[in-house]
Order: C-alpha cells, then structure tokens, then sequence
C-alpha cells in the first residue's frame, strides 16, 4: 500500500520543537522555490546546529516554573552567547601613558555594564551582562580610562611587614624593627618616645613572624571580649575563625561560628568590641531588625563612634602586609 508522502513530514514537524511556526516556513517557501525545499533548508540547519553543539555539552534553562535544567533545546532562536568564545580574564586600557588591567565578571543578573575599583586590593572591575560583547565591553572601559587613572591615584600604597615600616596596633603607631637575625621571640618595647614591634630572625621571615603574631594578638583580644559578651547575652559561639576577609570585618553562621578580620587589631580596641558585640548579638538575632539593633546598643555603647570609625578608615587597614 502506498503511503501518503506529507503524513510523515508534518509528524516531524510537530516533534522538531522549532519556535518557528508553520506559516513561517511556508513563507520561507517562497525563497526556496517550494515548500519542499523550505522543509529540506530547516532540516539541515537544525542538523548542522546539533552536529555544532554535541560536543559543547551544553545545558539552558527550560523556562520551567520550577526553573530545572535540561539540554538546550536545538533551534534557531538559540541564543548568540551559547556559541561565544570564552571570555578574556582581562582586559588592557591605555590612558596617559599608562595601561590599566581591568578583570572582568559577566554576571546573568547583570542590567548593564559597570566599573568599580576596589579600595583594598587596589583592582579594577567590569562587570558585563551575560549577552554583552566584549568588543563592547572594551570600548565602555576605554572610554572611562580617566575615571579609573583617579580612582587608583586614591587607593592607599602599600606598607609592607619589613624593617623600618610603621603600622598601627590596636590604633597607635608601631615600628618594626629587626633586633637580630638569630630566631627569638616577638615582642613589643620602648625605643625612647616610640613604640616598637621588634621581631628576631633572619630579614626574608620578617613579614612572617610580624603577620603570625598579629594574628595571635588579635585571636586572644577576641577572646577576651566574647567572653565578655557571652556572659552578657548567655550564650556564646561555637566556633572562633580568623581570617584575612576583604568584604566584611566580621560574620556569623547559623551554627553560631564567628569569623573575624585579623586586620581588626590594627584598629581601635573599641572597634573590635563593637564588632564582636554586633556579632555576637546575631547568636540571638539573625537579621538587622530593629530589635537586633536595640540589642546591639543594649550591650554595646560605641556603635556610633565604631561605625564612624570604620567607614572613614576601613579600606586603609587592607594596606598592611
């Protein structure tokens, strides 16, 4: 029995999960010269495509209310960004005689391109949609190389732990000085009118030895103040972390951990109590309601004058080390 040619053709078409409907591909029969043809161009593209993707392994969204993933489907509405090369880590602005390395982040939440510069580390950022060129990008951070050249000049230089430089412990000033080359202890002393970190050990553990026992200073500040705290509130945290943190100078889990910045002993003591009695407050409020506030000011009385001090001179304490 013969069978009908156009029954098997149109069971594909409806399993081909093309977003072209079929008054579009009937429309295109008229560049091809027949319907026909319209049916063979659309089945060697979406070939062509899948032989293209097979081994990207790529995967999208479905669009699903529930938001799971599956393979992408094969069509030509696919998007241009899946067939992207990938992105540079950088790129290269000139400005004044001068070459900026911007590192780039493409973030799907992105709305639009923006430039930030880091005032702890000194890096400059360009964040990008996910469907952003990067010839595009190129031209928006060439196009702010100024901005960028100003925001740099402010960025704090850097104080390296070695001889002869001068750092702030628990707010006032200390000199580091090398007593000798043979190891020994690290310890504070008075040199005349000034106040000195004198460290023992040969010239390339410097930064070592200061770094060490910074931390160790801190941890045991730390402790005395969530003791206190602790007592305060009656109940205390299960775990202290210390860390070198750049976005924030203090955190708390939901299993009651409590991570710290090292860098809080550069500071002012009472910044380190505040920071300690903000944290410790999230033990009993995990949120920034106005109760946990009101917590905060119940135990703590130098909010105001922390907060202040942080945010005048936060970004300087990442210049040390």
């Amino acid at each position: 029995r013969e069978r009908n040619p156009d029954q098997p053709e149109k069971a594909a078409l409806q399993h081909c999960n093309s977003p072209l409907k079929l008054s579009s591909l009937q429309r295109t029969g008229a560049f091809c010269g027949s319907w026909r043809g319209a049916r063979a161009l659309w089945n060697t593209l979406r070939a062509g495509t899948a032989r293209l993707l097979q081994p990207l392994k790529i995967r999208a969204r479905c669009g699903s209310a529930a938001g799971a993933e599956a393979p992408a489907q094969l069509s030509l509405g696919m998007p241009i960004a899946l067939l992207r090369r990938p992105d540079p880590d950088h790129l290269e602005v000139a400005h004044a005689g001068e070459t900026f390395r911007v590192c780039l982040r493409r973030r799907p939440a992105a709305r639009r391109l923006t430039l930030r510069v880091s005032q702890a580390t000194g890096e400059v950022i360009l964040t990008l949609p996910s469907r952003t060129a990067i010839p595009t990008a190129q031209r928006f951070a060439e196009s702010h190389g100024g901005w960028i050249a100003a925001r740099l000049a402010r960025v704090p230089a850097k104080v390296p732990f070695a001889p002869g430089a001068v750092l702030p412990l628990r707010g006032v000033p200390h000199r580091i000085e090398q007593r000798g080359l043979r190891s020994g202890a690290t310890r504070i002393e008075r040199v005349g009118e000034e106040a000195v970190i004198s460290v023992s050990c040969e010239t390339d553990f410097v930064a070592r030895r200061v770094r060490d026992w910074l931390q160790r200073e801190v941890r045991a500040d730390l402790a005395v103040a969530v003791a206190r705290y602790a007592a305060a509130l009656g109940q205390g945290p299960t775990r202290i972390t210390v860390r070198d943190t750049r976005s924030r100078w203090g955190s708390c889990t939901a299993r009651g951990e409590l991570n710290f910045s090292w860098r809080l002993i550069l500071a002012p003591p009472l910044v380190l109590d505040y920071l300690v009695a903000h944290e410790m407050a999230h033990l009993r409020e995990m949120n920034h309601s106005p109760r946990f506030w009101a917590l905060v000011g119940e135990i703590c009385p130098n909010v105001d004058e922390a907060e202040a001090w942080l945010k005048r001179n936060g970004a300087s304490l990442h210049r040390y080390g």
